[in-house]
């Protein structure tokens, strides 16, 4: 069945009636939140009263309106609540007891120091499941200290293999780390929630921001257990394969090139007019082309400098070569593929209008995921997550007074 289908669209979410309390903020534990959100769980994102996420100030705005928030805070009702009161506490038992996971990144300590702890949320909710992100995790020596998506770039050994050879360690100029550690919150949420389907009862995961992306920088630490290596920068080269690289085409544009296999770096090279190169002894495995790089690269790269970049994808095409445009987000947005798999969505937004932004993360055939609506204002379903509680009007004014929301 297509993902677009009318009988596709008409069905249940795949997480349909699955409740989520988002108390998180920038960004892993909000990113894992909104992917749950966008299959269908319903998610309440709590924020204080008077010092909401911070990532509705982050970046570029429009009108005074965050545009992060926009797709970070889609599909969430937001309601305010400071936990530090006693009614804040009282009100977010009774969110608790309701709930099917909460997501939170507070430091170690800081909710149980407001009896908020799991021996608290398990007691009102024994099925509950608790995500606690954070940059260390929950033990540990640094599990005190402020932890950011940067800090586990640098801890992790990312920064110490990204830039040039002779260049520092290198940054992302984004949330990497954060991103990563959402996709595996998400994916830990689940899984205590399949557990929970046989045992009945919920548990607490415990995500450590340092730990996922060690996880996909692949075999550093076994190659150093087993051999004592030490993965070095190689700016955009592998120590695996070559030619493997961006190169410049005759008009001014970027291209990548990838020939991890052995077949498309034939292809490549007898594309370029080297056909010569694929006989020489080192070229039959990917160590002994990376060896060689400044060669492959010659060969590949001045060819490619007498082309331009559409001529250089139409025969890499042709040649069935790996190529890509190196793309701005000028050119993703226009891109023809991206376009053909619905990448990039519209959502009509009250505040902002149309707003275009990145879709789901994945498409399912039967129960598709979808945006329902993009960030909403701070606080703006306080009211009404509170009423359906069974909180009074009365009730809320005296939260109100108390400076619980």
């Amino acid at each position: 069945m297509s993902p677009t289908s009318p009988q596709a669209r008409t069905r249940p979410a795949p997480l349909t009636g699955l409740r989520v309390l988002d108390l998180a903020t920038l960004f892993a534990g909000p990113l894992a939140a909104t992917m749950l959100g966008d299959f269908g769980a319903e998610v309440v994102k709590v924020e204080h009263p008077a010092k909401p996420d911070p990532s509705r100030g982050h970046g570029p705005s429009k009108n005074g309106v965050g545009l992060w928030w926009k797709l970070l805070g889609r599909n969430k009702r937001t309601i305010t609540l400071d936990l530090s009161k006693p009614g804040g506490r009282r009100t977010l038992l009774r969110l608790a007891a309701t709930a099917d996971v909460i997501v939170e990144n507070f430091r170690p300590g800081t909710l149980e120091r407001w009896d908020l702890g799991w021996d608290e949320l398990s007691a009102v909710n024994p099925r509950l499941v608790l995500a606690r992100v954070t940059g260390f995790g929950q033990f540990g020596p640094y599990a005190h200290r402020p932890g950011f998506g940067t800090l586990a770039e640098a801890m992790s050994g990312f920064a110490a293999i990204t830039g040039e050879p002779d260049g520092p360690p290198t940054l992302p100029p984004f949330g990497l780390a954060d991103s990563i550690a959402a996709l595996a919150t998400a994916y830990a949420v689940m899984t205590a929630l399949a557990a929970r389907e046989r045992t009945g009862e919920g548990q607490v995961v415990d995500m450590a921001i340092i730990e996922p992306i060690l996880t996909v920088l692949g075999p550093q630490p076994i190659w150093y257990d087993q051999l004592g290596h030490v993965q070095p920068r190689t700016g955009n080269r592998s120590q695996n394969n070559a030619p493997r690289n961006t190169y410049r085409t005759a008009d001014g544009g970027w291209v990548a090139v990838s020939t991890s296999a052995q077949s498309v770096a034939e292809r490549v090279m007898r594309l370029v007019g080297r056909p010569e190169l694929i006989d020489e002894p080192w070229f039959a495995t990917g160590a002994g082309r990376a060896r060689h790089a400044d060669v492959l690269d010659e060969a590949v790269g001045g060819w490619i400098a007498r082309h331009t970049r559409a001529d250089v994808l139409a025969a890499f095409d042709r040649a069935e070569a790996a190529v890509a445009p190196v793309q701005d987000v000028r050119d993703v947005m226009d891109d023809p593929q991206y376009r053909a798999l619905g990448t990039l969505a519209t959502v009509d937004d009250p505040e902002l209008g149309p707003l275009r932004m990145q879709n789901v993360l994945f498409r399912l055939s039967a129960t598709p995921g979808a945006i329902r609506w993009a960030g909403r204002p701070h606080g703006a379903d306080t009211e009404e997550v509170l009423a359906e509680l069974g909180l009074s009007r009365t009730d809320v004014k005296a939260l109100r007074e108390e400076g619980a929301v």
